[in-house]
C-alpha cells in the first residue's frame, strides 16, 4: 500500500510530495534528491558526497548538496547518441581517492556515425575537467543498429574490472548456434574481465585459446544491463533483457554460455512465435530467476547498508518495461535465490539502481516524459528512506 500527499500550486498539475510504501521488511518513503536530468543513465558517489550522473545525450554532471549544477564536465567523448546508445556508465576506480580515476562506457560511433560499438575509456576527474582521458577498450561489436549495448561495469574485491557487451540487435533467426552472441572471435553478447588499465589477465578462461577473445569472461548473453559483483563473496551478477518474456538473473561465471538465443523463455515481438530451440539445453547455463513477462532490466545493486538491516545482501534490480516498472528485490544465500518482492508497482521506470555512502538506496529514474510533459521529460534522481528516519 502507498499513501500520497499533494498540493496544488496556481493551474499547473497536482505535485507530488512524498510516498510512502510498505514491504515484507522495511516500510520505506520515496525522496526527490535532485531534479532536471534528461535520460540519466549512472549514478557514482564521490568521498565528497557530490554525485556523478551521466545523461545518455552525452553529459557527464555533478550534483553538489542535492543541487545540479549548470555546467557539464567537460573532456567526455563524443557518442553516438542514438535509440539506446549513447553516454552510459560512469564508476570510480577502487583507490579513487588516491589517483582521481573514473571510468565511462559509451556507444562509441565510427566515421560519420554510421555504425557503433561499446567502449571504455578511464581518465582523471581534476577541477571538473577530465584529463588524461584513454579509450582502454573497444569492442569488436561494430553494426549500425542503435541498441543492446550492455556497457555496465563493476569492480570485484580484487580489482579486476567487469563490462557487459549485448548482442547490438542482432537478429536470433536462422541457425541459432551461428549467432553472433555464440561466436567467441567477437566480443557481441558476453561479459568481459579486464586489469584497471584494460590489460588482459592471464587467468581469463579464455586467454590462451586460439581463435577467442581473450577479453571473454562469459558469453551467450542478449543485453546485460545489470552487472554487479557481491563485495561479501566476490560472486558476480547481472540481469539481461530478454525478448518478449525472459528477463534473467544470472550468476556470471567464468567460461560459461549462458545460451542466448538457442535457449530461453521469450517469444518474438508482437507475433508471439518462437525463437529458441528450447528452455534448456546441456553446456548453456539456466538462470537464476527469469521473468516473465518481461521486467527491462536495468540497473543492479547489492544491499550492505545499515539503513535496511533487513534487506542486508539483498539484490535490488531495476525495471524499465511499461508493463513492470517496478523496483524488484531478490534475497540469496551464496548462490542461491531464497525469496523475491516487487517494490514501487507502477511508479517509476528506473534506469539505475545505487546505494549511497549513507545507506540510502538511490534511483535514476528515466520516465521519457512525466504524466505532465511540461518539463520537456527530465526526470529526477530518487532515493529510498525508512520511515521514522
Amino acid at each position: 500500500m502507498n499513501r500520497t500527499f499533494f498540493i496544488f500550486i496556481f493551474f499547473f498539475p497536482l505535485i507530488l510530495l512524498s510516498q510512502e510504501f510498505n514491504s515484507q521488511d522495511h516500510d520505506f518513503k520515496v525522496v526527490t534528491v535532485a531534479e532536471g536530468f534528461k535520460n540519466p543513465w549512472s549514478i557514482a558517489f564521490l568521498p565528497n558526497g557530490d554525485m556523478l550522473i551521466t545523461e545518455r545525450p552525452g553529459r557527464l554532471r555533478i550534483v553538489k548538496d542535492g543541487v545540479l549544477l549548470p555546467d557539464e564536465i567537460e573532456g567526455v567523448p563524443s557518442v553516438r547518441a542514438i535509440n539506446q546508445g549513447g553516454l552510459q556508465e560512469v564508476v570510480l576506480h577502487p583507490e579513487f581517492e588516491i589517483n582521481n580515476i573514473i571510468y565511462l562506457s559509451y556507444a562509441k560511433p565510427r566515421s560519420l556515425g554510421a555504425q557503433g560499438t561499446t567502449a571504455l575509456i578511464r581518465a582523471r576527474l581534476v577541477d571538473n575537467t577530465l584529463v588524461d582521458v584513454e579509450e582502454i577498450f573497444e569492442a569488436k561489436a561494430w553494426n549500425t543498429t542503435g541498441g543492446h549495448f550492455g556497457a555496465k561495469i563493476s569492480f570485484d574485491n580484487d580489482g579486476y574490472l567487469y563490462m557487459s557487451i549485448g548482442d547490438r540487435q542482432s537478429s536470433p533467426t536462422g541457425d541459432l548456434s551461428n549467432h553472433p552472441a555464440q561466436d567467441l572471435s567477437s566480443h557481441f553478447g558476453t561479459i568481459i574481465r579486464l586489469f584497471d588499465d584494460g590489460s588482459i589477465p592471464q587467468d581469463n578462461p579464455f586467454f590462451n585459446v586460439p581463435g577467442v577473445l581473450p577479453e571473454i569472461w562469459s558469453y551467450g548473453h542478449r543485453n546485460p544491463q545489470g552487472l554487479v559483483v557481491d563485495q561479501e563473496s566476490n560472486l558476480v551478477w547481472s540481469t539481461e533483457h530478454g525478448p518478449q518474456g525472459g528477463d534473467e538473473l544470472n550468476l556470471i561465471l567464468p567460461g560459461l554460455n549462458y545460451g542466448w538465443p538457442v535457449i530461453g523463455y521469450g517469444v518474438n515481438y508482437r507475433s508471439g512465435t518462437a525463437i529458441h530451440e528450447s528452455t534448456t539445453k546441456e553446456g548453456m547455463e539456466q538462470p537464476k530467476v527469469q521473468w516473465t513477462p518481461s521486467i527491462g532490466a536495468s540497473g543492479l545493486m547489492i544491499y550492505s547498508g545499515d539503513k535496511f538491516p533487513n534487506w542486508k545482501g539483498n539484490i535490488f534490480a531495476g525495471g524499465l518495461a511499461a508493463t513492470h516498472r517496478r523496483l524488484s528485490r531478490i534475497s540469496i544465500e551464496g548462490d542461491r535465490v531464497m525469496t523475491r518482492e516487487s517494490l514501487l508497482h507502477g511508479e517509476y521506470r528506473i534506469r539505475d539502481v545505487r546505494q549511497g555512502p549513507d545507506g540510502y538506496i538511490y534511483l535514476a529514474i528515466d520516465d521519457r516524459c512525466r504524466p505532465s510533459c511540461l518539463d520537456n521529460g527530465l526526470t529526477d534522481i530518487v532515493r529510498l528512506e525508512p520511515i521514522g528516519d
